[in-house]
């Protein structure tokens, strides 16, 4: 075990660059708490590993007495075999080492060095990934397990969690794939770097990789707002007046914007120009729909938006996908008024609270699960029933059993 022991130790130093010394250390201590019953009785032991020789011994630390001792005591007699000057009531370190000591000390130091290897490789992650927080990570689909998806990035192992997956997408072992650096988690026994593709920051990423303009600070990413998989709306302004940021963005016959949703699984994107003027930007937030007039709310924090009766559907969207993206770009509530009548009729939030009442009663679970589920586009019955039930795994804080034990009973 020795020359072995002497041969990790200077691998540790030479190649992980952990020094002997802290490796001794928690070899030291690990020994001892693996071994301690098997030691001596005493309740001060100490383990020490010779570095010149690899040699491990075990010492208790006892009182030397003139009488019967107990479990921290040795006779002064039995001391004084090994320490001839040695007084009562000093306190001596007697070599303690058990025979079988050698097979414990090896098994237990296999396991430390390994616990030391993973440390260590845990800080050097670290330190290479700390700054590459939001940036796009490359690597290889190691397995999926349980819905999340485990990946080699060479230097690193990384997670993508179920939540953080575009829906629908499938990996198989070997897969390339991109994603965005949430964090670094050196805490957990698992893979310590967390990836998304659902993330609003990947696509920003993606749109700074394919247009150079945003590279070189011509153009600007104001606002996004995404539902991944689906649809994105992405505002973008121009500080170059020579240079237009819609157009820059979607690129000649389309090629730049394209390679984002070829990236993204076809998920449509939106690219609006952004504007100061809150109703000029609500107008172009808002298209393809066609807006006649915004009055703003300033102490509700709302926007009323008048249309045309042709267009209140567009402006809708479906499943209220082009007025929900819409509020979150823009960061206001929208009620959308028709302009005939221009009723003031619910917002937004209004309107998926009444929509989660109804389908709530319809489909007998509570409001706060029908309130996710039309958040998420499930609006009605039929919505549900026809869904993949694997999409229920996706929403975020939503039991997925309970919506699918609600399927089955109206399925019934």
């Amino acid at each position: 075990m020795s020359n072995e022991l002497l041969t990790i130790l200077e691998y540790i130093e030479q190649e992980r660059g952990i020094s002997r010394e802290s490796t001794i250390r928690a070899l030291e201590n690990a020994i001892l708490s693996a071994s301690r019953k098997s030691i001596h009785p005493a309740s001060e032991l100490k383990v020490k590993i010779d570095p010149p020789t690899g040699k491990i011994q075990a010492w208790a630390v006892l009182e030397v007495v003139d009488g019967i001792p107990n479990c921290d005591q040795i006779t002064v007699e039995r001391a004084r075999e090994r320490f001839p000057e040695v007084a009562i009531g000093e306190r001596i370190e007697w070599e303690v080492t058990p025979r079988n000591f050698g097979r414990i000390a090896a098994q237990t130091a296999r396991q430390t060095i390994i616990q030391q290897l993973r440390k260590a490789e845990k800080e050097n992650v670290q330190e290479i990934f700390a700054d590459r927080i939001g940036q796009i990570l490359y690597g290889t689909v190691r397995s999926v397990e349980a819905g999340n998806v485990i990946i080699n990035f060479q230097k690193a192992e990384g997670i993508m969690p179920a939540k953080e997956r575009i829906h629908d997408e499938q990996y198989a072992n070997g897969d390339s794939i991109s994603a965005v650096l949430l964090r670094v988690d050196t805490n957990s026994s698992g893979p310590s770097l967390v990836v998304s593709r659902t993330s609003p920051t990947f696509v920003a990423r993606l749109f700074e990789r394919e247009v150079s303009e945003i590279h070189e600070n011509l153009v600007t990413i104001k606002a996004i707002a995404r539902e991944a998989g689906k649809r994105t709306k992405i505002a973008v302004a121009s500080n170059d007046p020579r240079v237009d940021p819609v157009g820059a963005c979607v690129g000649l016959r389309g090629i730049r914007v394209r390679r984002i949703t070829d990236e993204l699984g076809a998920e449509r994107i939106d690219i609006v120009p952004w504007d100061e003027d809150i109703r000029k930007f609500a107008a172009n937030a808002l298209l393809p729909a066609k807006v006649q007039s915004v009055e703003v709310d300033e102490e509700k924090h709302e926007l009323r938006v008048i249309v045309n009766d042709d267009q209140s559907k567009v402006a809708f969207g479906r499943k209220a996908q082009n007025v929900r993206l819409s509020a979150k770009l823009l960061g206001w509530n929208i009620k959308l008024c028709d302009e005939n009548t221009k009723s003031r009729g619910p917002s937004i939030e209004e309107q998926i609270k009444i929509a989660a009442g109804k389908l709530a009663e319809a489909a007998g679970i509570s409001p706060e699960t029908a309130e996710k589920l039309v958040g998420a586009g499930f609006v009605t019955i039929d919505g549900l029933k026809a869904a993949d039930p694997e999409a229920f795994n996706n929403i975020d804080g939503l039991d997925p059993e309970e919506v699918k034990a609600a399927v089955a009973r109206l399925n019934d």
